[in-house]
Parts: C-alpha cells; sequence; structure tokens
C-alpha cells in the first residue's frame, strides 16, 4: 500500500532520517522489503512543525516519486524540525494527484495512513454523509484516507484522539458490514497535533500492515557505545515507522495488533486499542 515516517524529539535537521538512514523512507520509496508492494512510487508528501513552535505545519505533496524528486532533497537538507511526518504512496485506486497525497493537514494536526477502506466504491456515500457539513468542502482528494481523517475529525479527534478513531474505524467496519464488506478496514494510522504522536495499529482481519518504533536512545547507547550515528540524536528522539530504517538489532520494536502507541514528551504509552461501534 504504502510507507511513513514520523520523527518527535529534539529540532534535528530532516535530512539525517529521511535520507541518509540504509532504508530511510525515500529508499523504501523504491524498495520495501516488509510492504504489500516494494515500490512506492506513486507521489509522497512531507509535513513538519517549525522549531519556533510558530505557526501551522508546513506542508509539501509530490506526485514525483520521492527517490527522483530534488526539491524533497533540498527541502530535508534545509529544514529543521522536532516534529515531523514522511509518506510514500503506492496508489491503490485513487488517481495520482497531489490532493491524493499524505500527510493531510487541518489547522495544526497532521494525519497519515497506510493501508484501505476495503470497497470504498461501495462504502464512500455513507461515510462521506457522516462528515460534518463544515469540514466537508475541505476534502480536496478522492482518497478513503481523507475520508477516514475528516470523520476523525467530525467524530472529536481534537479533543479525544484516541476515542475518536475508535469511533471513525467503527463508523467504516458497521458501514462495511451494512454493504457485505467482510473486513472493512486495513491499516496503520499516524496523526499529531504537533506536541504528541499517536500511532494505530488495527485491520478488520487482524492482518495488519507493520508498524514499528524506536527503542529509547538511551537504551541503544548502552547497548551500542561505540555507534557514533546515535551521538546525532537528543535523548528524547523517536520515531514511529512502517518499517525500520536501519538494520541494527535492537533499534526497533514492533507495535502489536490491534494496539496504539502514544509518544509524547515522556516517551512511549502502549494501549489496546479496539474500535468503538
Amino acid at each position: 500500500m504504502c510507507r511513513w515516517f514520523a520523527y518527535r524529539g529534539a529540532p534535528i535537521r530532516t535530512s539525517e532520517l529521511l535520507l541518509h538512514p540504509v532504508h530511510s523512507i525515500v529508499a523504501q520509496s523504491l524498495r520495501s522489503p516488509l510492504g504489500a508492494e516494494p515500490v512506492n512510487g506513486d507521489g509522497f508528501g512531507f509535513g513538519w512543525y517549525p522549531s519556533s513552535g510558530d505557526g501551522p505545519p508546513g506542508l509539501f505533496h509530490s506526485i514525483e516519486p520521492a527517490w527522483h524528486d530534488r526539491n524533497l532533497r533540498s527541502l530535508a537538507k534545509a529544514i529543521e524540525s522536532p516534529l515531523f511526518f514522511c509518506h510514500v504512496r503506492a496508489a491503490a485506486g485513487p488517481p495520482i494527484q497531489q490532493t491524493n497525497c499524505h500527510p493531510f493537514r487541518h489547522e495544526g494536526w497532521l494525519f497519515m495512513h497506510n493501508g484501505a477502506i476495503a470497497d470504498f466504491a461501495r462504502v464512500k456515500r455513507g461515510l462521506v454523509l457522516a462528515v460534518d457539513p463544515a469540514l466537508y468542502p475541505l476534502m480536496l482528494g478522492t482518497t478513503d484516507s481523507e475520508v477516514l481523517f475528516h470523520l476523525a475529525l467530525t467524530l472529536g479527534l481534537r479533543d479525544d484522539p484516541v476515542a475518536a478513531m475508535a469511533h471513525a474505524i467503527g463508523l467504516v467496519e458497521r458501514v462495511g458490514h451494512e454493504h457485505g464488506v467482510r473486513f472493512p478496514f486495513q491499516g496503520s494510522v499516524a496523526v499529531t497535533d504537533g506536541v504528541s504522536v499517536w500511532a494505530f495499529r488495527y485491520s478488520s482481519q487482524g492482518q495488519s500492515r507493520s508498524l514499528f518504533h524506536s527503542t529509547d536512545i538511551a537504551d541503544l547507547r548502552a547497548m551500542y557505545p561505540s555507534d557514533e550515528r546515535l551521538s546525532l540524536f537528543s535523548d528524547d528522539a523517536h520515531v514511529v515507522v512502517s518499517e525500520p530504517i536501519n538494520d541494527l538489532p535492537g533499534a526497533f520494536l514492533e507495535v502489536p495488533e490491534s494496539s496504539l502507541a502514544i509518544l509524547d514528551e515522556s516517551g512511549y504509552r502502549h494501549a489496546d486499542f479496539v474500535p468503538s461501534a
């Protein structure tokens, strides 16, 4: 389907993580060892929060393959950020256009998704009609992911992201079942308000796309005291990824099926995730 990457920590030059690792998100756009599709070349998106903490997140979308886009390389080398998202797309149906590239933005929020709402053409009308009329004009693309984001906004994402995602995915499952769809939802989702990151892994079939997060830097330094790469990162630096960006044993932990990881200034917190009817 797609691959995505999220970072939270002290401001860092974004190229250190988007471009340099052996299995960086840009490398995964050309070859993804764990992806449902090995190539994710149908556009990409890069969203970042300014180091100053002022203003909404920046956003850059392109329908170029990420491995081929000079603008992404230029931006990544110039931008420092304490929190940023990147997503590379493998289109499963909706057309290749900038408005279909993740992450999606609303006010100070960013959202990205790897997966799909099954038989979206059959259930789309029922889901779109559940979106708040005030939010409906803000949906500019044609993807199921953007509809899911606006459903979550409608159902209280800005007040309680976990409950809102539970209600949104629960609604997707209910509408899907009403239309005879056996397994309506598949995916991993990342959402942020610029302070915390919520990462969800869930599918109706119980066979979700891969999702990992990094081990604490202090633990990695203890494991690999001579690895100079770790000196680049602050003690609170963490990443959440569709698949590991390096081959360092112990550097990444898998997020379990039907669960979520919440990343904030205290580190990770984990919980089960169950959609709400």
